[in-house]
């Protein structure tokens, strides 16, 4: 009796600790979102380049223009137990007319509504 005990709570341990797992992997490669509005432009958990980055490259830093766009995500890894994904707009053209990827926490970016699902 003792052993049908302990064998059940180690059971119901182990499967709520698969199941909190989980959460992660609800976003794949090729979801699709949209870049949301966040006051005077403080994106936190989108990591778009610097002003003078993108104008070295030839770019123009207006995010008027990257407001309501369609991205794809082409690949995810996990750093430091958190989901980065690498974006890419779906039309194929570049952010800020000089970066082709960019880089997004995306769990809290969708907290903080900067990526809003589809």
């Amino acid at each position: 009796m003792k052993h049908t005990i302990l064998l059940s709570l180690l059971f119901s341990f182990f499967s709520s600790g698969l199941y909190s797992q989980s959460t992660i992997s609800s976003i794949e490669i090729g979801d699709h979102f949209v870049i949301g509005e966040v006051p005077k432009n403080s994106y936190k958990h989108i990591r778009f380049p610097r002003a003078n980055f993108i104008i070295k490259k030839g770019g123009i830093p207006n995010y008027n223009t990257i407001i309501g766009q369609e991205v794809e995500i082409i690949s995810t890894k996990e750093k430091k137990g958190r989901l980065i994904a690498t974006l890419q707009l779906t039309s194929k053209k570049l952010f800020f007319n000089s970066h082709k990827f960019i880089e997004v926490e995306v769990e809290e970016a969708l907290r903080q509504k900067e990526l809003l699902r589809i």
